[in-house]
């Protein structure tokens, strides 16, 4: 992989201490939203911040073992875990969009295309659909169907792509 145009082999050493911290999606309803990233895909939620003068909320969700490690003594002492983690995902919420019939966001998967999917990887692939199926969760691609047949696709409320992988 050495030879791929582009890659910087010698990145300088301060980058190492970089932490790739977190993706956001913009959300409809944060309600709907929450129920699947925690119900569905077992996400905790770390911390909620509200800017009302601004009229939106953030949500930031991380899979978390041990849900005694999330601080409950204050915000700073949240926002600095959240902050330290990788594999966040930040639901941004502007409010009122949850009274709108239709999410108002484009998912990147139609035309014209852009962002594709965030990914979870679990430890069966074959139980996680049929437990996804069992839920209720609507697919883009089942476990079997296309080129890649090892790999699945759902999606979350607001039709943003989800790549479901075996580990």
């Amino acid at each position: 992989m050495k030879d791929t145009p582009g890659l910087c082999l010698n990145p300088d050493a301060v980058t190492q201490q970089y932490i790739f911290n977190h993706t956001m999606l913009r959300v409809r309803d944060p309600k709907i939203s929450l129920d699947f990233y925690s119900r569905v895909l077992g996400m905790k939620l770390l911390r909620k911040v509200d800017f009302n003068e601004w009229k939106f909320s953030l949500y930031f969700l991380a899979m978390v073992s041990d849900e005694k490690s999330i601080p409950q003594t204050s915000d700073e002492d949240r926002s600095k875990f959240t902050a330290g983690l990788s594999g966040v995902l930040e639901l941004t919420h502007n409010h009122g969009t949850e009274n709108v019939s239709e999410t108002p966001y484009h998912n990147g998967n139609t035309e014209p295309r852009g962002f594709g999917h965030i990914c979870f990887s679990v430890p069966d692939i074959k139980a996680a659909c049929e437990r996804f199926e069992a839920l209720g969760v609507n697919f883009q691609k089942k476990l079997g169907e296309g080129g890649m047949k090892n790999i699945a696709f759902i999606k979350d409320p607001d039709n943003y792509w989800v790549e479901i992988i075996e580990a």
